[in-house]
């Protein structure tokens, strides 16, 4: 893929002052960081990081040793489970003689958009309603690029079912919904680049929820005292965290293993390995301007802290609307928020991260509504493929499973 450099140049000119003043500087302490061997880690959002291609050239990033971990929501995973984008058909509900009491809002049935060599692959794989896809075939629509395997049929059931699956090896081998769903995923996926790479992938306690069974199957394969030891060993190995458009990090802010600014210090007093966050820089992603204006508050006179000491309510002191992450955020000296759109910050930083390192990048996003946008969102409809439910099995078998049992009536058993 070639780089078009002028409009990234054009994205970092449209930041405002302050913004572009941030993004150098955490493109600086990346840098620093990744020049001395230190690691880098992100925690991702839903919906925006799949659409503005961010969750795709993350896992660029992993390939190419500049993010060496992540944190996501389930709704990310499914996604990813079924190629990051894909294309659908939208349908009237009704007109296929579907209930619409159990419909989406809008009377709106949606349909992949599949080639026959991938719909077979399907049919090998699960019944499918061949008369329901006749009718789809047949019946007037619009087609839309979204967020792969959520809404849509065949892809979307297939997602669910095989989620299913993944939970008796997980179960089976005691090991994260996410690492054993990586076996079969695509590397341009952040799964599927974690798996392949030995790098941790990992659905945050508060973004478990989402994505339907996936998101039940993600907090069932391992006890949450487990999930958030190995998140907390994730952010402990990271000199710099990224947070990119998510809406809950308590499992950084207020994490029950984080001394500094979370309730770690139970977990220490109890014997509990602990980390601390103090030291490291917090970089965040947003666009939301309350977030600078917290730090602002904080950094001209310590008024968050001020509130805290002294137990009052920080919404009412700050005058803000006050998220729950803003409060820690606001008060670590390493934090750099930056205020913009991911579908525009992340290429600069990536840009501009891997240009002072030497490193070439394969795969850049652009924001969606650019020419260059709309045709990344094509190419990883294209490209970017579903998890490969074989993989995943043959992967199995080598680890050794003998006699698991699938719904089908399928077994996994040692060769």
């Amino acid at each position: 893929m070639t780089i078009n450099e002028q409009l990234l140049n054009e994205f970092y000119r449209g930041l405002d002052d302050r913004s572009r003043e941030s993004l150098d500087a955490a493109a600086e302490k990346i840098v620093e960081a990744k020049r001395r061997g230190g690691k880098v880690v992100v925690a991702t959002g839903s919906g925006p990081n799949i659409h503005e291609g961010v969750t795709t050239l993350i896992a660029e990033l992993m390939e190419k040793g500049l993010v060496d971990g992540v944190t996501t929501s389930s709704a990310v995973v499914g996604h990813e489970m079924g190629g990051a984008l894909d294309m659908v058909k939208m349908c009237s509900a009704s007109a296929l003689g579907l209930e619409e009491r159990f419909m989406p809002r809008g009377d709106v049935f949606e349909f992949t958009q599949l080639d026959e060599e991938r719909m077979n692959a399907l049919r090998a794989e699960m019944v499918l309603d061949e008369d329901l896809l006749a009718k789809g075939e047949r019946a007037e629509g619009r087609l839309v690029v979204k967020a792969a395997g959520n809404m849509a049929y065949p892809m979307g059931l297939r997602n669910e079912n095989l989620a299913g699956e993944i939970l008796v090896l997980c179960k089976a081998l005691g090991l994260p919904f996410e690492t054993v769903a990586g076996w079969g995923s695509d590397r341009r996926t952040m799964l599927g680049a974690g798996a392949a790479l030995g790098l941790p992938v990992l659905v945050s306690i508060p973004q478990m929820v989402g994505s339907g069974h996936i998101g039940m199957a993600i907090g069932d394969s391992i006890s949450v005292f487990e999930r958030s030891r190995r998140i907390a060993a994730m952010l402990e190995s990271a000199d710099v965290i990224i947070e990119s458009a998510v809406a809950l990090t308590q499992e950084i802010h207020d994490g029950p293993f984080e001394c500094y600014t979370g309730h770690g210090i139970w977990s220490w007093w109890k014997g509990l390995p602990v980390y601390s966050l103090r030291g490291k820089t917090l970089i965040r992603i947003d666009l939301d301007e309350n977030l600078r204006k917290a730090r602002d508050l904080e950094t001209g006179g310590s008024l968050i802290q001020e509130a805290i000491n002294q137990g009052l309510p920080k919404t009412k002191i700050s005058k803000i609307p006050f998220r729950m992450e803003m409060s820690a955020f606001a008060r670590h000296e390493g934090s750099i928020p930056v205020i913009g759109d991911i579908g525009q910050v992340w290429p600069v930083l990536a840009w501009k991260v891997a240009g002072a390192l030497g490193i070439s990048l394969g795969f850049m996003s652009y924001a969606q509504h650019t020419p260059e946008g709309k045709a990344m969102r094509e190419w990883i409809v294209g490209e970017v493929q579903p998890v490969d439910r074989e993989k995943i099995l043959s992967r199995a078998r080598k680890c050794g499973i003998s006699a698991v049992s699938f719904g089908n009536g399928e077994t996994v058993a040692k060769p």
